[in-house]
């Protein structure tokens, strides 16, 4: 520890003189930062060349021009000069080599165009939704180098590997609340069709949410509670054995799915979802008088008032005036019920999908941004990648956590007993 600190203490003196050194030469008017010439990119340089020195050095055991190197058996043996792309476009490297080929290097290793950054910024930009295209003329643009849709293709099939590993990744056995829910995207199979993407989302006994997994049903599955069922099963499979509360649509069957796979699962449907089909059947200028009877429902303090607030909408004018509102609670009712039994710090958590919706959201707007993906393969990359930028790391951001989360533990423990480990 004490070496690395001393071998910071020595480099920082040195990029801070040839930090001085560009700046002097440069005339104050006329100097740029960013460019080919610009002060970056030959600070980078430098950097880059005076640490392949260094490896090389370490690698020989001596330094250049020192006589300790006389008759050691290898020594260097000139340069080699290539283009490697960085974060701040093409910089002109000189690596140097050693008489017995055997220097291998580690910050530009042998053969590398690209700097690990790089790869890291193509895939940014692949997880934005930008085509190869896009990617090719964005970076023209910035850094004033021309890469192959070959090379980006390549720097984004690195991930396959990495999709496989987490789509198949083991899972904790117990988790308090799952969210389901799918989004469509168009993929061209022949022809260009609308394709459901199955997503699942669960929240951790520390109340941290994760992505579970993504699947691509069918064309003409629609969101189907038989694809469901499939889904269920392999999150079994990869070690979840039991879900105390299970958040979903109102989609029919799929009540049925989610108890087959975890029996003494909670299934509750979203209130927001009944929410949005309740308004499907009414007219706009009726809102404002039909949004507090329907918050009446949901926010009941019992089953039995709850049902008494549905009877008053259904016997009010515009429950008769919109009779398939009522219906809809009705067909709903034993999926909605279990909700009101949580006392107010539960109900705020599970209250509606939107957790797992506003995840959803992000990846429209990423898979808006391709019009059309060209094969299942690749829309599965641009969401994973999009997961992965956007979720993924930020999984222990305990700004993630649900507010009240605590208190909502505390009665998920009362309400569902022994079924909750606490490790």
């Amino acid at each position: 520890m004490a070496q690395d600190n001393n071998d910071e203490q020595q480099l920082a003196p040195d990029v801070d003189g040839l930090a001085d050194q560009l700046l002097g030469r440069a005339d104050a008017e006329s100097a740029q930062l960013l460019g080919p010439d610009g002060l970056l990119t030959q600070l980078t340089q430098r950097v880059l060349n005076r640490a392949l020195d260094a490896e090389l050095a370490e690698h020989l055991g001596y330094e250049k021009g020192d006589a300790a190197g006389r008759g050691s058996g290898n020594n260097r043996n000139g340069t080699t000069s290539k283009k490697v792309l960085t974060d701040i476009g093409a910089v002109e490297v000189n690596t140097p080599r050693d008489r017995n080929g055997s220097f291998e290097p580690k910050i530009v290793p042998k053969h590398a165009r690209r700097l690990v950054g790089f790869n890291e910024q193509i895939l940014s930009l692949y997880a934005r939704g930008m085509s190869v295209r896009d990617i090719r003329a964005h970076l023209h643009q910035m850094y004033g180098v021309e890469v192959s849709g070959d090379v980006i293709s390549r720097v984004t099939d690195a991930v396959t590997e990495e999709i496989t590993i987490w789509q198949n990744r083991p899972l904790d056995p117990v988790w308090p609340i799952v969210y389901i829910d799918a989004l469509w995207i168009k993929i061209r199979d022949g022809a260009v069709s609308n394709r459901p993407v199955y997503l699942a989302v669960g929240v951790d006994l520390d109340g941290c949410k994760h992505i579970l997994g993504l699947w691509i049903g069918p064309a003409d599955s629609g969101e189907g509670a038989r694809f469901w069922a499939s889904v269920l099963a392999e999150l079994r499979n990869r070690g979840i054995t039991d879900v105390l509360i299970c958040c979903c649509d109102g989609l029919t069957g799929l009540p049925d799915a989610i108890t087959a796979t975890w029996p003494q699962t909670t299934v509750q449907t979203c209130c927001v979802h009944l929410m949005r089909a309740s308004m499907r059947f009414a007219s706009k200028k009726d809102y404002p008088q039909l949004i507090p009877l329907l918050k009446a429902i949901y926010t009941a303090p019992t089953e039995a008032a709850a049902e008494q607030a549905l009877q008053e909408l259904e016997d009010s004018t515009l429950g008769r005036r919109y009779p398939a509102i009522g219906r809809t609670w009705r067909s709903a009712w034993p999926e909605f019920a279990p909700f009101l039994a949580f006392p107010p710090e539960l109900r705020r958590v599970v209250y509606s999908t939107n957790m797992i919706e506003s995840i959803n959201a992000r990846l429209r707007k990423v898979t808006r941004n391709r019009g059309h993906f060209t094969s299942e393969a690749a829309a599965v990359k641009v969401l994973y990648l999009a997961i992965r930028h956007l979720i993924e790391p930020k999984a222990g951001d305990r700004n993630l956590v649900p507010p009240g989360w605590k208190s909502a533990l505390n009665q998920l423990i009362l309400h569902f007993g022994d079924r909750i480990t606490i490790r």
